[in-house]
This record gives structure tokens, C-alpha cells and sequence, in this order.
């Protein structure tokens, strides 16, 4: 397996856990997702790297307003889609 399609079922892993209201486990599991995405994305090129920094704090404003479908939805679509095209 690929480290991207590591990454992505990953985010689709801990996605899962923020819907079914396991926060506390999501989110221990969302630093390791944000840091294998930020390895990923570092090689990337300026407006991935741009993006990634947007998206990665919108998905910290979910977190902090305890939005943990929002934050699921970013993760499974938005992330998921920006690591996808920027590997392409």
C-alpha cells in the first residue's frame, strides 16, 4: 500500500469515528492523519501547500467549535481530494 492510500483510508478511518460520536478516540487519531498529510504535501507545490494550510484550519475551527460532522466531512471529501490531485 502506498503512503497516500495509507493517508487517505486513514481519513476515512478516523472520518468514520468523529460520525459515530467517538471524538476523543477521532481526535487522537486526527494528529497522526494531519501529520502523515502534511508529509505528504510538503514536496507539494505552493497552492497545495496554500490550501492544505486553509483547509487544515478550517478543520482545526471544526474541532474547536466541537463540529465533528463538519470536521468529518472535510476529512473524508476536502482533504482526501487535495491529497489525490496534488500526488496526481
Amino acid at each position: 500500500m502506498s503512503a497516500l492510500q495509507g493517508c487517505v483510508d486513514e481519513c476515512r478511518r478516523c472520518s468514520g469515528l468523529f460520525r459515530l460520536g467517538r471524538d476523543v478516540e477521532a481526535a487522537l487519531d486526527m494528529v497522526d492523519v494531519f501529520d502523515g498529510a502534511q508529509h505528504l504535501l510538503i514536496s507539494a507545490t505552493p497552492d497545495v501547500q496554500q490550501s492544505w494550510a486553509h483547509l487544515l484550519t478550517q478543520m482545526l475551527d471544526c474541532q474547536e467549535r466541537q463540529d465533528w460532522l463538519g470536521l468529518a466531512d472535510f476529512m473524508e471529501y476536502e482533504l482526501i481530494q487535495l491529497l489525490e490531485s496534488s500526488s496526481a
